[in-house]
């Protein structure tokens, strides 16, 4: 009683406090929360910023930037805007609420909402402008391309249309109707939910009761959705050019025939829908806009599907062939167009299964030139041979180029690695922070070899070894590794100028005369590359961009230093190029000197009318592929593939420049109107950048794909399915993944000399023979064969065995089974099969595989011990190429074919027979007899030793009278 009147103070509720604190301690998170979240934003854009600065693309990140900011406003600002004023809209046509019933299901509701409503509404616009930037600004790629698109020149034979319209226009147009359709559906469901709980919808027995208010602003904005449903319709018409759920991608008969003239009907109908709900702004009923819905569903299912159901049954099953030939027959020139194949045929090839001995002698120069060390297992030799030091490392799978060594004017086959920086190699007591960003930043050269050569123990013959470099290529400076593929995620470098180098460089003292002998030299980077943070400020953003404080504490962090990162050259291609999709195979190559590494880019499209779309992943998968992301897309389907850009990455100071290599790709055109500055035209590539490009392997892998059903060009042989071909398994591996394509300098029909070749081969579909052999000259120099596929197609009776029955005939060979049985017989080695490589040669299809050995323990690394080929039935194995060949042909070891007699009345020398051997078959002799005499040495067995020698000498002197010849 006291407390009432007021003479006593009253008590403090003892949830008073903890109410307070929850009024402040809300509001302090929320805040925090926000400078948390706008703090994080600004350290990453501040330094991407500063990055794209370093490598002079900040026009790219100005672009984006700009382009993407402008697209989260406008579509937030409109989505913001259109929810917002319905729902306000909504809220003030509200009924009175005084006439509104306590015991309405919707009051608690109207008694939650109604003191905070205001708050409500700019909480749901905010949410629902949000959302809308996000998504909008998500599209930025595809607003550049409907803003910037250039022509295709070629019409789709449907529409008329061009090309561009589909693979520009219709993507932005069709995003565009589904946004504007979800924001009107949900705006409408905001409203209805308003309406309902401020009583402008009531629920009663006999239905919904509707305000006049709450009747006219939903039927509004159902009719706008109708309108957009229209809009919707009329796009639909040209998505069917590349729709993929018929017998092909594209229109088909039933398309052309039925859905689009339903689509037609369906859009006059959502037309005249939207009409009935809009009148019902001046009738006040809902009856009108009952019969259109009514109207519209009908339609939908009667036109909009019975009829091309029926028709699809009834008209086209029953004679599918004819029905579908013709837009079959678009559907296969729109795809080999798409994928760029549209010029490769099939050529008819015997492969006969035996050689005369004048055509194993004209063969010489293309088995000379095959490349016979296996990328895919000589890893550990580069590694245990090359490694220098266990901080250094190479990758798993070796990259393969070519290179004009020596005297030798012809580019020879080269397998090649980076020698890069490898952190795990460290022992645990070096792995400080000091350690692993400051003192080991980078690799060292690169390590390179012959492809077709072995020494003496079957160890690769170096062509780039040892640090500091020596062999037969040269570096302008030392080849030092910044940016490479195994890089530390960053690094600090950078010293003052009266401070002593940190960097471990060289491992070994006396690299030059000036510096003193030791365990290692050190280096301070002098590039270009990397973002210069001596300031405390930059000092701060990148402590908090890596998490680590040690960037602000560190003293080796001075006013000289730099900070690189972001080091991989894809990464580092795909930032400076979001629009393109890489290649998988990123490579290193010595151009000028200086150690670069070369990447393929992609324009690709999904849209490209009556083209088949491709799943990236699947396309590209293979052994070599199998457990990594080759290529990561929005989607995984494209209809529509160039390589139209080779990027190329300064190891030393990570400077990237792309070159524009398609000059015709629209989609290329396109782009570099949004980014004009920063594809440099063709013209500017080097002749010796040139020398190292190569015909990129993941859009083979595509292109195989492609030609495994479409290499078939006639619609009812198309239709009927009885030519489609097949990827062979990898006979050189376990599971039932697809064999890679190999890089390698072959001869095809008609070639003089061997070229640099990516090559597959293919099976028909339910049989293992060999099918066809497929390759594409990948010779960037030779301007006017480069990209041109070819395909061999065998006779469908051949005898030729595909890889998997030849590794089978390889492991059954009696010969090839006794040259491997003291190995099987030990315990201590095991057996690798190196990839199986099919040639065509002279007129025939050559198999060859190399076979390596390998010790079992510790530090053991394969070497190539023997080679297997194979003709036909015939099956060889000997040290050399030349020795398995004979062993197959049947030819007794050492001895000479007999040549075939000239022609009557010609021929040289009046027409006498031919030498009983070439030069170069004697050379190669002297080859195998000194290999052997090696071999006799070490094992103790000095009189064959001395025999092979002697033998070596006669063929020797042999070569030396042919060539004076």
């Amino acid at each position: 009683m006291s407390d009432i009147f007021g003479s006593t103070p009253p008590r403090r509720d003892p949830e008073s406090r903890s109410d307070r604190g929850r009024r402040v301690l809300i509001p302090t998170i929320v805040t925090l929360a926000v400078l948390l979240v706008a703090g994080s934003l600004f350290v990453s854009l501040w330094t991407e910023r500063l990055w794209y600065r370093s490598v002079d693309f900040q026009g790219v990140f100005t672009t984006v930037l700009l382009t993407r900011s402008a697209l989260f406003v406008a579509f937030a600002v409109f989505g913001a805007l259109v929810i917002g004023v319905n729902v306000w809209l909504a809220h003030r046509n509200r009924p009175n609420p005084l006439g509104l019933r306590r015991d309405d299901p919707a009051a608690r509701y109207r008694m939650a909402i109604t003191p905070i409503a205001r708050w409500a509404l700019l909480a749901v616009a905010l949410f629902v402008g949000l959302f809308s930037g996000i998504i909008g600004s998500s599209r930025w790629e595809t607003f550049q391309l409907w803003l910037n698109g250039e022509s295709f020149g070629r019409k789709d034979p449907h529409f008329g249309k061009d090309v561009g319209f589909y693979v520009f226009d219709m993507p932005w147009l069709q995003f565009i109707v589904s946004y504007l359709f979800a924001l009107l559906l949900i705006t409408a469901i905001a409203v209805a939910f308003v309406h309902y709980v401020f009583g402008g919808i009531r629920l009663a027995n006999k239905g919904p009761k509707f305000s006049r208010a709450a009747q006219i602003q939903v039927a509004v904005l159902i009719g706008l959705a109708m309108l957009v449903r229209a809009a919707n319709y009329w796009l639909d018409r040209y998505a069917m050019a590349y729709d993929n759920s018929g017998l092909f991608d594209g229109i088909t008969y039933t398309a052309a025939n039925a859905e689009i003239p339903a689509k037609n009907i369906l859009m006059v109908v959502a037309i005249l829908c939207a009409l009935m709900f809009f009148s019902t702004i001046f009738l006040g009923s809902w009856t009108l806009p009952a019969l259109g819905l009514g109207l519209w569903f009908l339609t939908s299912l009667l036109i909009g599907a019975a009829w091309p159901a029926i028709m699809q049954q009834f008209q086209v099953n029953p004679s599918e062939p004819d029905r579908e030939g013709p837009y079959l027959e678009e559907n296969i020139k729109g795809t080999r167009e798409a994928f760029g194949v549209a010029d490769v045929g099939t050529n008819d090839y015997s492969a006969k299964t035996e050689l005369t001995p004048k055509e194993l002698s004209a063969s010489a120069e293309s088995r000379v030139s095959t490349r016979l060390l296996d990328p895919t297992l000589i890893s550990p030799a580069f590694q245990q041979l090359q490694q220098v030091r266990g901080y250094y490392t190479v990758p798993k799978t070796l990259d393969v180029d070519r290179y004009a060594l020596g005297d030798n004017p012809q580019p020879q086959d080269v397998i090649i690695a980076a020698r890069e920086v490898d952190l795990e190699g460290l022992q645990a007591t070096q792995r400080t922070w000091s350690n692993d960003h400051t003192v080991y930043t980078h690799g060292y050269g690169v390590i390179a070899a012959y492809g077709n050569k072995r020494g003496s123990q079957g160890e690769p013959v170096w062509v780039a070894k040892d640090i500091p470099p020596t062999g037969d290529l040269k570096f302008d400076g030392p080849p030092r590794i910044y940016f490479g593929e195994s890089s530390p995620s960053y690094s600090i470098v950078g010293r003052p100028d009266d401070a002593a180098p940190i960097e471990v460089d060289t491992p070994r003292g006396g690299a030059s005369d000036d510096e003193e002998a030791g365990d290692s030299t050190a280096n301070t980077y002098d590039g270009k590359g990397g973002v210069e943070m001596g300031s405390l400020f930059r000092q701060v953003l990148y402590a908090f961009k890596f998490a680590e404080p040690k960037i602000v504490l560190s003293d080796r962090v001075n006013e000289n230093s730099k900070i690189i990162y972001d080091r991989h050259p894809r990464e580092r291609v795909r930032k400076v190029a979001p629009w393109l999709t890489l290649d998988g195979d990123t490579y290193p190559a010595v151009v000028d000197g200086k150690v670069v590494w070369i990447v393929d880019g992609y324009t690709t499209s999904n849209t490209y009318p009556y083209s088949e779309s491709r799943s990236l992943a699947t396309a590209t998968s293979d052994t070599l592929t199998e457990g990594a992301s080759q290529i990561a897309l929005p989607t995984d389907q494209v209809n529509y593939m160039r390589n139209s850009v080779k990027a190329v990455v300064d190891a030393y100071d990570g400077t990237v420049t792309l070159y524009e290599w398609d000059t015709e790709d629209p989609i290329l055109k396109t782009w570099s109107k949004v980014f004009p500055d920063a594809v440099e035209p063709k013209s500017k590539i080097t002749p010796a950048l040139l020398q190292h490009l190569r015909y990129p392997v993941d859009m083979f892998k595509v292109q195989r794909d492609v030609l495994s059903r479409y290499h078939v060009t006639n619609a009812q042989t198309f239709y009927e399915d009885g030519e489609r071909w097949k990827i062979p398994e990898d006979p050189s591996a376990a599971g039932s993944t697809k064999q890679p394509p190999y890089y390698l300098s072959t001869s095809g029909p008609g070639d003089a000399s061997p070229k640099f070749s990516l090559t597959s081969v293919y099976l028909p579909n339910n049989r293992q023979n060999l099918a066809a052999f497929m390759s594409v000259n990948s010779e960037a120099s030779d301007v006017e064969n480069y990209g041109k596929l070819e395909i061999l197609e065998l006779p469908s009776d051949t005898r030729v065995g595909g890889p998997n029955q030849i590794a089978a005939q390889f492991e059954s060979d009696a010969g090839v089974r006794a040259a491997l049985l003291q190995y099987e017989q030990s315990q201590n080695t095991r057996i690798l099969r190196g990839n199986l490589l099919t040639l065509p040669v002279s007129g025939a299809m050559l198999y060859v595989q190399p076979i390596y050995i390998q010790r079992v323990g510790e530090g053991s690394y394969p070497v190539l011990q023997l080679i297997t080929a194979t003709f036909g039935d015939g099956v060889g194995v000997g040290q050399t190429l030349d020795e398995a060949l004979r062993v197959a042909l049947g030819l007794e070891e050492g001895t000479t074919p007999e040549a075939e007699p000239a022609p009557e009345g010609g021929g040289e020398a009046g027409g006498a027979p031919a030498p009983a051997k070439t030069a170069e078959q004697y050379l190669s002799d002297a080859s195998r007899y000194y290999d052997q005499a090696q071999a006799a040495l070490e094992d103790g067995d000095l009189a064959t030793y001395q025999a092979r020698i002697d033998d070596m000498a006669e063929a020797l002197a042999a070569a030396q009278r042919e060539l004076e010849k």
